[in-house]
C-alpha cells in the first residue's frame, strides 16, 4: 500500500522523539479514537506520519484500507510490517513497546486496573455518548427521537457518575494516584460529554479531574482542543 499526503504529528517537548522509528497513522484527527494515539504517541515522545481517511477526506471502504482493518473504521496503526486497528490496542502496544511502566504497569493487578477501566471506555461508555452525539453534534436526522434522545442523556449521565464516584476515591486519576494510559482514553471521552450540548449533572470531581488533565500538555492538544 502506498502512503499519500501525510501530515506530520511529533511529540516536541518531551525529550526522547526517536525521529529515527517512524509510525504511521491512519485516520482524521478529528476522530476522538485517532486523538487517543496522538496523545499517546506525544506522551511516548515518538514521531507519527498521520494520514487523514474516514468522512470527508479518502473513504475507508477502499480495498487499500480494507486490506488493513476488514471493519473499515479508523484508526490504522502501521508500524514497519506489523499493522494494528482498535485504539485502546494501539495505545496499549506502544506503551507496552516503549516500556512505560508509569502509563501501563507491568504488575498484574496494577495493569488489571488500568486496562478495566480502559475496557469500560470502549464499551460501555462510547456506547452510551452514541446517540447523544450523532443527535446533538452531528445533528444526524436518524437520532432525533425525543424519547430515544432522553434515555441516551440519561444513560450518559449514569455511567459518567459511575467516573465521578470514582474518582471522588482516588483523589487524582482514574485508576488511582498517578496518571495513567486510562486517562487518555477516558479524558478524551470526558471532553466530549463537556462539549456535547445537553443538560448534565453537576459532578465537581469530573471538574477537578478536567482541570488536572489540562495541565497535560498532550491533554491540550488532543482532548481539551475544541473538538467534541
Amino acid at each position: 500500500m502506498v502512503i499519500v499526503g501525510v501530515r506530520v504529528t511529533r511529540g516536541e517537548n518531551n525529550g526522547n522523539d526517536r525521529r529515527g522509528i517512524m509510525l504511521q497513522l491512519l485516520g482524521k484527527d478529528s476522530s476522538i479514537n485517532v486523538r487517543k494515539v496522538l496523545w499517546t504517541c506525544y506522551e511516548l515522545g515518538l514521531p507519527v506520519d498521520q494520514q487523514n481517511w474516514g468522512s470527508g477526506f479518502r473513504s475507508t471502504q477502499e480495498p487499500e484500507f480494507l486490506a488493513l482493518n476488514p471493519n473499515g473504521l479508523v484508526p490504522v496503526l502501521i508500524d514497519g510490517d506489523t499493522v494494528l486497528w482498535e485504539s485502546n490496542t494501539i495505545c496499549r502496544y506502544l506503551v507496552t513497546k516503549e516500556g512505560r511502566q508509569d502509563l501501563l504497569p507491568q504488575d498484574a493487578l496494577s495493569r488489571a486496573k488500568v486496562e478495566m477501566w480502559m475496557d469500560w471506555q470502549a464499551t460501555d461508555l462510547n456506547n452510551a455518548w452514541r446517540y447523544v452525539f450523532m443527535s446533538r453534534v452531528r445533528q444526524h436526522p436518524d437520532y432525533q427521537d425525543v424519547a430515544l434522545l432522553a434515555s441516551a442523556c440519561d444513560e450518559w449521565n449514569r455511567l459518567m457518575g459511575i467516573l465521578e464516584n470514582r474518582l471522588v476515591s482516588t483523589g487524582a486519576y482514574v485508576a488511582g494516584a498517578h496518571f495513567t494510559l486510562s486517562d487518555i482514553v477516558i479524558g478524551l471521552s470526558l471532553n466530549r460529554w463537556l462539549m456535547t450540548p445537553f443538560q448534565r449533572p453537576d459532578f465537581p470531581a469530573l471538574t477537578d479531574y478536567f482541570s488536572r488533565l489540562k495541565q497535560h500538555p498532550g491533554f491540550l492538544l488532543y482532548g481539551a482542543n475544541g473538538m467534541p
